[in-house]
């Protein structure tokens, strides 16, 4: 019961925050909508196995990948709000971010809630906890694409050199 009403108050939150990107999918916020969706999810379903067992191999590989997720959001937010630049929102940036995190990846924020997602599902692996971290992955990466549709848009030649020498998710990868 309390896990529905978490979900459902969640569920208003992100609603309210999508809802200007709802009805257009060549938003990115179309479909960040359902990461996050999924993520709450993920996370309400596993949150009983959250300090499970804390040596299994499972949390050995679950802490890591929650802790490099808090460090991504809090790098790539204060490098949005100090480089980017940004006029209302902290996504609407006047500034191309390309260092720190920027300088290697070009999604810190989406890195960070693939690992916030994948550090949730190996907290209790089930199907149903794979089903949502793969929703998870999908729709992170159509995010990520729609995103940089917008981004050459906005930023044209530059944000086309700078996605050439760097890798979308996850630094040194492919």
């Amino acid at each position: 019961m309390l896990k529905g009403i978490v979900f459902a108050l969640g569920s208003l939150g992100i609603l309210i925050f999508s809802w200007p990107s709802l009805g257009n999918m060549r938003a990115h916020g179309f479909y960040r909508f359902f990461a996050f969706e999924s993520i709450l999810a993920l996370i309400l379903l596993n949150i009983g196995r959250w300090f499970h067992n804390p040596f299994s191999v499972q949390q050995l590989i679950s802490w890591p990948l929650l802790c490099g997720s808090l460090f991504l959001a809090i790098h790539g937010f204060y490098l949005l709000q100090i480089i980017g630049k940004p006029t209302g929102n902290f996504e609407n940036t006047t500034t191309l971010v390309k260092i720190g995190a920027y300088q290697y990846i070009r999604h810190p924020l989406y890195s960070s809630l693939l690992f916030l997602g994948w550090g949730a599902f190996f907290k209790s692996v089930t199907l149903a906890s794979a089903a949502l971290v793969m929703s998870i992955s999908v729709f992170l990466f159509a995010t990520a694409k729609t995103e940089e549709a917008e981004n050459l848009a906005k930023f044209g030649e530059e944000y086309a050199r700078y996605r050439r020498t760097t890798k979308m998710f996850v630094p040194f990868l492919f």
